[in-house]
């Protein structure tokens, strides 16, 4: 994989593009996605975002969102865009299987790829430019060091702020996590002196949800959460019966993991949720207990050191029946 910085020159030279997210993009691979999309729209190029899959509906107030390309409703359309693409952008994800559905079709394009992204363990080969930095805190913060770097900082609009710092503010769980460097926080005021309008954002980003998602995560911590004192250890078990009473759509499970952070000793926090294709995992630790080694061992996961993700093709019980075999092995590096 080629330096990023190789493609500053080429910047000038119209391009048919192509941008894509991870599956089930959050508001870090959206924000990117849309951000990038508005600052190339500026060198003349021809964009389109495709999204492997759905997003969360309290994703729609981002500036172009609504013209994202869902691959899943709009394959064929997609995949002639995909057809025709001269660079294709992988923001957020650094191996293609994250891409589900698409993944196929992203692997056969002809054209180069080329990978922003901050998480462990990237697939190199798979991109002919790229850049991999597990140091920053979220691909938004990337891409604003890439409008920098490509030396066109004149070039951020309204809606190039608006999503950096929509992706900045989610992934760095609102600046508390560890990821939040003194660059973070002079990025956030360097927006602000460009009109960043913060309040705004954070009404959309967290105020914007349905009432049965609040009486679903009552439910589930009441209900379905399960703490291990001897392991410092949360557990939450969400069954597909839950999805179905509580109507829970795309993206009402987002931040539900980081609530138990909050009991006193927990270090590692998990949630699993009984999709109907796969159980799908999530996993936050507190301290030196690494996320992305737990979950890249026993659940076909990976992510962060403290935030990762992981799946199982196994029933909801077995897979749960692996956690807690999983949890006793690394008792040693959990109290």
């Amino acid at each position: 994989m080629k330096p990023i910085e190789d493609i500053f020159p080429l910047l000038y030279q119209a391009k048919r593009i192509v941008i894509v997210p991870h599956q089930k993009p959050d508001a870090d691979a959206m924000g990117a996605s849309l951000a990038l999309s508005y600052f190339l729209k500026q060198f003349g190029h021809s964009i389109n975002i495709i999204s492997p899959t759905n997003w969360a509906g309290w994703l729609n107030w981002m500036p172009g969102c609504k013209e994202v390309i869902d691959y899943d409703l709009f394959k064929e359309k997609a995949e002639k865009i995909l057809d025709q693409a001269e660079w294709v952008f992988c923001l957020d994800f650094n191996a293609i299987h994250r891409t589900k559905n698409l993944a196929a079709k992203l692997e056969q394009v002809t054209c180069p790829r080329i990978l922003i992204d901050h998480h462990q363990q990237p697939d190199e080969k798979c991109f002919e430019w790229g850049i991999s930095d597990t140091s920053k805190s979220s691909t938004c913060e990337m891409i604003y060091d890439f409008v920098y770097a490509s030396g066109h900082s004149n070039k951020f609009t309204k809606e190039m702020i608006d999503c950096i710092y929509a992706g900045v503010v989610a992934d760095t769980g609102s600046f508390r996590f560890s990821s939040t460097t003194a660059a973070v926080h002079k990025l956030v005021a360097d927006l602000k002196d460009r009109g960043l309008e913060h309040m705004h954002v954070h009404n959309d980003l967290f105020d914007n949800f349905l009432e049965n998602r609040m009486r679903f995560i009552g439910h589930v911590l009441i209900n379905r959460m399960e703490v291990f004192y001897e392991y410092n250890t949360v557990l939450l078990v969400i069954p597909k019966s839950d999805l179905l009473r509580f109507q829970v759509k795309t993206g009402d499970t987002e931040g539900l993991v980081n609530y138990p952070q909050s009991i006193r000793g927990i270090k590692l926090v998990a949630i699993v949720i009984d999709r109907d294709e796969e159980r799908k995992w999530s996993f936050r630790s507190k301290g030196d207990f690494d996320c992305n080694t737990f979950a890249r061992k026993y659940f076909e996961g990976g992510g962060h050191y403290n935030a990762s993700g992981g799946r199982s093709s196994l029933s909801l019980d077995e897979t749960v029946k692996n956690f807690h075999i999983a949890m006793k092995e690394n008792i040693h590096l959990l109290q």
